[in-house]
């Protein structure tokens, strides 16, 4: 599989799927031999237990995960930090710890907050800059409902404008019993001019992890061979 070796894993809004997406990425990999770090530039929400490097090594097997900061109110970075008093790395310190994961893994998958253009640090720095800084390629997940199309659209810009990789697109929570609305909106997503990675079931999540790691290279079947 000709992946890059820094895969950012963004989306068009927060709750969209990213974490199970980067769990998803991270079973197919190891599945397939590689050594494998997940990183989270920051988590937020740890008062409510919320951890998504967990939940990703959870799903997705014996992978390296790292957080950059956590975080403890269910907030943006910014707004989070400032509630909870704590300073916020740098992009560039985060770009740093990536590289040298990348010394020792042959991917690095980093899950980034909310979506492309969220402030990371306090001088406005977002994961489409730490994109920049890392030379990287970006998986954008989506949601299958209403106002997708607009909201894939908008981010694929803003991509596109920062002359960013990407690699393709992702459904992050599709339904056991899609109506026509999602229908419509995957054959659209599938002909943006970026690869249609795939979707992923909803509730995967609530899979036993062995079933999820087994079948997320069925989910992700529009990834590079």
């Amino acid at each position: 599989m000709n992946l890059p070796a820094i895969i950012l894993v963004t989306g068009t809004d927060t709750g969209v799927g990213k974490t199970i997406t980067t769990a998803a990425l991270a079973a197919v990999l190891h599945g397939l031999g590689r050594r494998v770090a997940v990183y989270k530039p920051c988590q937020s929400g740890a008062a409510d237990g919320d951890s998504d490097p967990a939940e990703i090594v959870r799903l997705g097997g014996v992978v390296t995960a790292e957080t950059g900061v956590v975080l403890q109110q269910p907030l943006a970075p910014v707004a989070a930090a400032d509630f909870d008093g704590t300073p916020l790395p740098r992009v560039d310190a985060h770009a740093e710890r990536v590289r040298e994961l990348a010394g020792s893994h042959h991917h690095v998958l980093v899950e980034g907050a909310g979506g492309l253009l969220v402030e990371l640090d306090s001088d406005g720095g977002t994961l489409a800059d730490l994109g920049s800084l890392l030379a990287a390629a970006f998986v954008l997940v989506a949601r299958p409902g209403l106002g997708t199309l607009n909201h894939t659209a908008l981010t694929l810009e803003a991509l596109a404008v920062r002359d960013l990789q990407v690699l393709g697109v992702v459904l992050g929570s599709w339904p056991a019993n899609p109506a026509f609305v999602h229908l419509s909106n995957r054959e659209v997503l599938g002909s943006l001019g970026v690869p249609f990675l795939g979707a992923l079931p909803e509730q995967a999540a609530e899979l036993p992890p062995a079933t999820f790691r087994a079948d997320a290279a069925a989910w992700l079947n529009g990834l590079p061979a």
